[in-house]
């Protein structure tokens, strides 16, 4: 039998919920592009539970226990006295999301010699260095696809919301005021607005897709441009540099991964090149930007607002400086765990697990690391290299 530690985050400070605003959620049969969402044997929830905080356990508990397996659940992940650290040695499985990610270190790694299988539930691997875990042999995985519309949604809700100065209208009628001009001061239309983004893959086009109706002029930075017919539906234009779109646009939505080419892409330089009074949106990983950077231009006016809900490290400090800059509209990361995303990624940590514990093959989709090897979709979103720390993604393909 296998121990599995399963890193959530804690439940709402007011206790698991008893009951929900909603009874039912809708149920998705196809991702835009044909594939089905998972499908294991069974489930032991209902959609439209709260599963991703320790007490959701994923759905997973009865499932686990009644097989005989030990199931740990924690959100404690910090630090050499944690609970995700004393647990971590005897674990054969580990299972965290990318919202309170449990960093799978080249140095836990080597501290768990029973690790086989590391689990993201949801998409998104770079808390885990894909190099040791290969040279470990360790399968890792990830629930691709899972909530990818769940991320582009809440990307273009934070346009919108920096675009009109939602936020702090919404502030002045909570104090208690009615002050419209300090309202619409800051606050513009999205029609006729050049929006770009930076990689064109699953949540990028459909960002754009649902942009398209707001009647934006539409770009996209990709290392390889889109089919003509898609570039045509869309009615977008291709920038082969994100320097070239940074200087067309005047908001921007960052939806590519997490590398060595991405990494502070948006820096001092880069936003020197973005129009001023421009918006920048990330919701893909906060290491894209150089954080003072983006305080910077907020403060002398070069970005009008920034939003996202990526942050390094995960949580982040009460210190962290995103938290007080000026014109932003940030959230913890919660994009891509909804209650109707979590229904999806938790069925399909269950479905792999069925796989792994049945012995039979895994969906190539839902593979990143295999056999020592990249495999599945990791061959062709990520690359190996010493001294990485985390999944270095080569494409935006399975963002």
């Amino acid at each position: 039998m296998s121990k599995i530690l399963c890193v959530l985050y804690p439940d709402p400070v007011t206790g698991y919920p008893k009951t929900y605003p909603r009874d039912t959620i809708p149920t998705i049969n196809r991702y835009p592009g044909g594939q089905t969402p998972p499908t294991p044997e069974r489930i032991d929830f209902t959609p439209g539970e709260l599963l991703g905080s320790v007490s959701g356990a994923l759905g997973l508990r009865k499932y686990l226990e009644q097989q005989g397996h030990e199931l740990v659940v924690t959100s404690d992940k910090e630090g050499p006295n944690s609970v995700f650290e004393r647990e971590l040695p005897d674990a054969e499985i580990v299972i965290s999301q990318p919202f309170w990610p449990a960093y799978l270190t080249a140095e836990r790694i080597a501290k768990a010699p029973k690790l086989k299988l590391a689990i993201t539930a949801g998409i998104g691997s770079d808390h885990v260095d894909l190099e040791a875990a290969s040279q470990h042999g360790i399968t890792v995985t990830e629930v691709t696809f899972s909530n990818s519309i769940s991320v582009s949604e809440h990307a273009v809700m934070q346009i919108l919301a920096l675009v009109r100065n939602y936020i702090p209208s919404h502030e002045w009628v909570t104090s208690g005021g009615w002050n419209i001009a300090d309202c619409v001061e800051r606050a513009y239309d999205v029609e006729g607005m050049n929006v770009g983004v930076v990689a064109a893959g699953r949540i990028g086009q459909a960002v754009m897709r649902r942009l398209k109706p707001f009647d934006v002029k539409l770009h996209y930075m990709e290392r390889k441009q889109l089919p003509r017919d898609v570039e045509a539906e869309l009615g977008a234009t291709f920038h082969p540099t994100v320097e070239s779109l940074a200087e067309a646009c005047d908001v921007i939505s960052i939806h590519c991964p997490l590398h060595p080419g991405t990494l502070h892409m948006f820096n001092d330089e880069m936003l020197g090149r973005m129009k001023r009074g421009s918006y920048l949106v990330n919701t893909a990983r906060a290491e894209i930007c150089d954080r003072d950077a983006i305080v910077r231009a907020l403060e002398s006016g070069r970005l009008a607002g920034y939003a996202g809900d990526v942050w390094f490290p995960q949580p982040a400090p009460a210190d962290h400086p995103w938290r007080t800059m000026p014109h932003q509209a940030m959230t913890p990361h919660i994009s891509g765990s909804t209650l109707s995303a979590q229904a999806r990624y938790a069925a399909g940590t269950r479905e792999i697990l069925e796989c792994w514990f049945e012995g039979r093959p895994m969906r190539e989709e839902y593979l990143i690391v295999d056999g020592g090897r990249l495999a599945g979709v990791g061959a062709q979103s990520y690359t190996l290299g010493s001294g990485q720390t985390a999944g270095i993604a080569a494409t935006a393909a399975a963002v």
